[in-house]
């Protein structure tokens, strides 16, 4: 009798133990998130066809109203679905499928009358949730309508045998050009181990990779973020915590402005996202960065995607003149491309009314100008001009009018402060601006887009990585160009359009495509045509120069011209980051294009599995191994066939690339 009471004891105990816990399971069950809300804290963990891909980790805000960490009380657990289809023009899909099952958590703590909801929504390899409070209103005047979010003790944390992918967050005391960090423009570590601590000691930038050993991948990033909260980063890793949602560094917009994030009530935190899958293919080919996220406005006008030359990239300041952009606007019409970027000092070098007659004369060769802008007011000490349109309503508004009025469709802003409120705001500013304009934005020297594509229809992409203007700078990135752009296939350009900023035809970084006056570039020809299909934004940079017209063989210049900027699917096929990558993309007119980039110096033979393409003869992209005294892989074109299983054999050769395609 007194063993069976004890039975019944323990079971009642295991009972009463697991009364918080809530289980919520993918679609299709694989993905598995356990949630409890035991002893009043709130931790989750998830598993991926059975392996514990992220152990167990925190949840919870500290607020000015009061903590939402400890001391919880679960009220209620409400279960339901997200199933809905939207469309996107500029992303790595155009039209979405949403199946995720939800769970909504709803808290009280002693001492505070608002309501804390944990939301979730787990997809078959995509977990999101946020924070938010309630809007119930007794009536009493000292119910707070207002929170400063002082700390998140969201958190991730990974077996120990994990290693990591990462770029690490730095500070704004004026390091970089003119003061202008943080802007997302560090160095990667590959495979690192978690212990180590980041460079500057501020933790890392989203997005952020970790391999879980042999049991798969996991990608963690944030979405949704407006002007109501600040951009994050995660911290450090510590054995107690693992990773944890970080804010701005004080240093940042030269100290000015908050790092605490603030925002009315009722209201909400962004989502904070992880990807999950035992390959890379769940992290190459998600959209949870659009699935949960809600547009802000729509268009004012026809949002047009499309190729635009620039420059600057080889020329430098002093192409931002009458005549060389003359140039450059009839290369960009040779080719057949939408739009000519005009950088830098425009403002000075070439002047408004000339300005205006340049766009004239652009718009009669059917190409339009994009402008370049510095973000400027009190966040940046650069010089170049034009400064001071970008940092007020009032500037913006005279600024984007005259834009308006004689053609301009985009604008590039650049040098940005950081990731606090008031940054993140003077983006949204911008955008919202711009929009009643008819004007598309690019941000350099920035912060990473947070599912800005959905939220904000003239928003086309952002720089937020260590772009190509570095590959001209010094010889080091130009060594370094396959190990960056074999990286952001499965990190940055994951999460949001990336504005690598230009498949560089010249072989030698200089005006003359010459040897002996600066370095030279180290892929092939056909690594920087693939690259513009891996580099995934909707108006891409084909940074073509007007000799480039002459010195390409005649099957690069038809490929170029040829070269689409939206796509209806897009499909991981192979690669390592770092190493190699291959991803197959779905024009919206209905061409597949597999590119490959090998970002290694040694050739790699692999056979892919593509079976969009099975059966067909397709065109094939590739270089000639490099013979005994060149220095340029030189590319070919021929045909491959693709068996009936969707099989074909291909070498990439060391810093080459290969593009296989039915157009």
């Amino acid at each position: 009798m007194k063993k069976l009471f004890l039975m019944v004891l323990v079971s009642c105990m295991a009972l009463f133990a697991n009364a918080e816990t809530r289980k919520v399971s993918s679609p299709d069950g694989k993905l598995v998130v356990t949630l409890n809300a035991d002893g009043g804290k709130l931790t989750y963990e998830a598993s991926y066809d059975g392996k514990v891909l992220v152990t167990k980790s925190a949840l919870g805000l500290k607020t000015d109203m009061g903590d939402y960490t400890q001391g919880l009380k679960l009220l209620n657990a409400a279960e339901g679905k997200k199933q809905e289809q939207y469309t996107m023009r500029n992303s790595k899909a155009s039209v979405v499928d949403v199946n995720m099952n939800t769970i909504k958590m709803t808290f009280s703590i002693s001492g505070c009358k608002r309501i804390m909801t944990m939301e979730m929504c787990v997809g078959n390899n995509d977990i999101a949730y946020r924070y938010s409070f309630d809007s119930s209103n007794d009536g009493s005047k000292d119910e707070p309508r207002r929170v400063t979010v002082l700390e998140e003790a969201s958190a991730f944390n990974f077996p120990d045998y994990t290693t990591t992918f990462l770029c690490p967050q730095i500070d704004g005391n004026n390091k970089g050009w003119m003061g202008t960090k943080p802007s997302y423009e560090e160095e990667y570590k590959p495979d690192a181990p978690m212990a180590v601590k980041s460079q500057f000691g501020l933790g890392y930038t989203f997005p952020c990779l970790f391999r879980v050993g042999n049991d798969g991948w996991v990608l963690v990033s944030e979405t949704g973020t407006g002007s109501s909260y600040c951009g994050c980063h995660l911290s450090d890793y510590s054995k107690a915590n693992g990773y944890t949602i970080a804010f701005p560094d004080k240093s940042e917009n030269h100290g000015i402005g908050s790092t605490t994030p603030a925002f009315s009530l009722p209201g909400a935190t962004p989502w904070r996202t992880i990807t999950l899958g035992s390959t890379l293919k769940p992290v190459v080919e998600t959209t949870i960065p659009f699935d949960v996220v809600e547009e802000q406005y729509k268009a004012h006008a026809n949002m047009k995607p499309g190729r635009y030359v620039w420059s600057w990239l080889i020329w430098q300041d002093n192409s931002a003149n009458y005549d060389d952009q003359v140039l450059f606007i009839n290369t960009a019409a040779a080719m057949g491309f939408e739009y000519c970027l005009v950088d830098a000092l425009w403002d000075e070098q070439i002047g408004r009314e000339r300005m205006a007659e340049l766009s004239r004369y652009a718009q009669s060769k059917g190409v339009s100008l994009m402008l370049w802008y510095n973000s400027n007011g009190a966040a940046n000490n650069a010089p170049q001009g034009p400064r001071n349109c970008m940092s007020s309503s009032i500037a913006r508004e005279k600024e984007m009018a005259w834009m308006e009025s004689i053609g301009i469709k985009g604008i590039k802003v650049d040098f940005f402060g950081g990731d606090k409120q008031q940054t993140i705001q003077q983006y949204e500013d911008i955008l919202s601006d711009a929009n009643r304009h008819g004007i598309q934005v690019l941000f350099h020297g920035c912060t990473l887009p947070r599912g800005w594509e959905k939220m904000y229809p003239n928003y086309v992409a952002s720089e937020a990585v260590l772009a190509s203007e570095n590959v001209y700078f010094g010889e080091y990135h130009a060594k370094k160009e396959g190990f960056e752009l074999t990286m952001h296939p499965f990190s940055r350009n994951v999460v949001g359009s990336m504005d690598w900023g230009g498949t560089m035809m010249n072989r030698w970084l200089n005006k003359e495509d010459q040897p002996g006056k600066r370095h030279r570039r180290y892929t092939s020809d056909t690594f920087e045509m693939a690259a513009a299909i891996v580099n995934q934004t909707s108006i891409q940079c084909i940074d073509m120069q007007p000799s480039n017209l002459e010195s390409l063989q005649q099957f690069e210049l038809d490929l170029l011209k040829n070269m689409p900027t939206t796509w209806a699917e897009t499909k991981f096929v192979d690669g390592y980051p770092t190493k190699y990558a291959v991803l197959a993309r779905k024009s919206t007119a209905g061409n597949w294009f597999v590119a490959g980039l090998n970002g290694e110096e040694t050739a790699r033979t692999l056979t892919l599995n593509v079976p969009m393409l099975a059966g067909k003869t397709v065109t094939y992209y590739t270089d000639e191994a490099l013979k005994k005294g060149q220095q340029f892989l030189n590319p070919v074109k021929s045909t491959a066939k693709v068996d009936n299983k969707g099989n074909v054999k291909v070498t990439i050769q060391g810093m080459g690339g290969i593009i296989l395609t039915d157009l």
